[in-house]
């Protein structure tokens, strides 16, 4: 029996790459339903497809980053709830924040779950909220990460956060930390720089463009050449540091962190979004 995709698989296909709602509901048929099956199918037919796509399925909830006293340690997590009315209520936002702020004291969501909460568990006081609220309400996704120097930036609305690591606690390193975490939660890198991209993500992105240069007819002999450039634009688009400044896009990432200090860099991030 032939695979026949529901209007909510096109329309989430199509919220997580922007193709046409034709294009993507083909692309699930061809695909059977696979949606990184689908979503190739879509670049290699030339469709402009967003590379970075969302870190999961939309979800409810809210997104907090915290970071330590010295700056030098952060977590963000996800407090995720069903519907967007309980994300936006002050009393969840307010658990979220000091979940938040218990987190920075855990090295995993297990050990999180583990630790006392006024008397329970946290893990007891989600499922005591879950019988409060009506809804089940979960700790989703939670990211730890250290460095020299550590800044924040959590999104109107809470659905996204990100926390940036610089190499050196400097004059200035506070505000560079934020702009960059700020750049991090807008344009969700895949990776701090091109030596941190995946080989499986390398040689996928490798057979799409040669696929689509083959196609257009290109001789085989310049292939290779043109596909080095792609994929230098490919890491200037989709890794931090080689990114465009969203604050002035005639520099980098890199070129910013370097004006606030000579020897400063930006050595890590973690991101995580419901949006």
């Amino acid at each position: 029996m032939s695979y026949t995709p529901v209007a909510a698989d096109v329309a989430k296909l199509r919220n997580q790459t922007g193709a046409g709602m034709m294009d993507c509901k083909k692309a699930l048929v061809e695909a059977e339903g696979d949606f990184e099956k689908a979503v190739d199918i879509l670049r290699k037919k030339g469709q402009k497809v967003a590379a970075n796509r969302a870190d999961r399925d939309s979800s409810e909830g809210a997104v907090i980053a915290r970071v330590n006293e010295d700056n030098t340690l952060g977590v963000v997590i996800s407090l995720n709830c069903e519907t967007d009315f309980v994300a936006k209520n002050e009393a969840f936002i307010e658990l979220a924040y000091e979940l938040a702020e218990m987190a920075i004291f855990a090295a995993t969501k297990e050990e999180l779950l583990a630790t006392d909460f006024h008397g329970m568990t946290v893990a007891e006081k989600l499922i005591e909220q879950t019988g409060v609220i009506g809804e089940k309400i979960e700790i989703g996704a939670f990211e730890r990460i250290t460095g020299p120097f550590l800044g924040a930036y959590i999104h109107a609305g809470n659905k996204i956060a990100a926390i940036t690591s610089l190499s050196a606690k400097v004059e200035g390193a506070d505000e560079a930390a934020k702009a960059v975490s700020m750049q991090a939660a807008a344009m969700n890198p895949i990776a701090l720089d091109e030596t941190a991209v995946s080989q499986e993500t390398i040689d996928k992105e490798l057979e799409i463009e040669r696929h689509k240069l083959v196609e257009e007819g290109k001789p085989a002999n310049i292939i290779d050449n043109i596909l080095k450039g792609k994929m230098q634009r490919f890491y200037k688009d989709n890794t931090l540091v080689h990114q465009d400044f969203i604050k002035d896009s005639s520099i980098s990432v890199a070129d910013y962190v370097k004006s606030v200090n000579a020897d400063l860099k930006v050595t890590g991030f973690v991101r995580i979004s419901l949006a």
